[in-house]
């Protein structure tokens, strides 16, 4: 069983055609979908769609583009929406200083509630980073010193002393289609190198459709491609492969209750 440990089956992209896309990721043997949260506004449609569809989970959660129109989010916030049973994730949130969509001091304020409701919850943070390495190895060390949280590091594109300081502190460390393409030798070198048990794949449907799909809409039937690749860069097979990355998914999401034989 194939697991997409992140998407966002909510997007306007797929608007329509959910029950389609979810059945091509059934024929491709991905029988669980993560549905992604980025904004406390648009979590009911999130939270509809995973309701529908059984094997589809959500999160809950603001994106840091999101963080200057959410700012007053609260850790009781997403407590309290992190309550329903199909929630099994706290995110996505963290910091992107590429974009700056939002003031940086809010990116950080709004990603600390996060981490407060994680650990409140005792649900994964779901960890956004890009162009912000050291800021987000700080305060992740900070707020682990300050009481345990789990989570990940999605769409894995940051440079190896960041992974290494995630994998210290215990979280794992996800791989997109962005590990596919041909540019991506660094990270690959990255994904060689980590434990087998901190690791997961995802489409981060509709974006960045991994080769040989590059240029099409991405969506969850696709995340086989990314984890041959993982296979391929780690020199095993694509079977252990699905087998650990599954396991993991399950250990980390555990309240999305997956059956190890589905």
């Amino acid at each position: 069983m194939l697991i997409d440990s992140h998407c966002h089956l909510d997007h306007a992209d797929f608007e329509g055609e959910i029950e389609a896309i979810i059945a091509r990721a059934h024929q491709a043997g991905v029988m669980v979908m993560l549905s992604i949260s980025t904004s406390l506004r648009d979590f009911p449609r999130v939270l509809e769609i995973a309701e529908r569809n059984a094997g589809v989970f959500c999160t809950v959660g603001v994106h840091p583009h999101d963080a200057a129109a959410e700012a007053t989010v609260t850790t009781a916030d997403l407590v309290r929406l992190a309550a329903h049973p199909k929630v099994v994730g706290i995110g996505e949130c963290g910091l992107d200083f590429f974009y700056n969509r939002s003031p940086q001091d809010v990116q950080k304020h709004v990603f600390r509630a996060h981490i407060r409701a994680a650990r409140e919850t005792g649900l994964p943070l779901v960890v956004h980073t890009r162009d912000a390495d050291d800021v987000m190895a700080a305060i992740l060390i900070e707020e682990q010193a300050a009481g345990h949280f789990g989570g990940v590091l999605h769409c894995f594109s940051s440079g190896a002393a960041l992974a290494e300081t995630a994998i210290r502190l215990g979280l794992y460390i996800s791989f997109s289609g962005i590990l596919t393409f041909k540019k991506s030798e660094p990270l690959r070198a990255i994904a060689q190198m980590l434990p087998l048990d901190r690791l997961l794949v995802e489409t981060d449907a509709p974006y960045l459709a991994p080769v040989p799909m590059r240029g099409r809409r991405n969506e969850p039937s696709f995340v086989g491609h990314t984890l041959a690749s993982l296979a391929v860069c780690r020199n095993e097979t694509v079977a252990s492969l699905t087998a650990a990355t599954g396991a993991n998914f399950r250990r980390l999401f555990a309240k999305a209750a997956i059956p190890a034989s589905e």
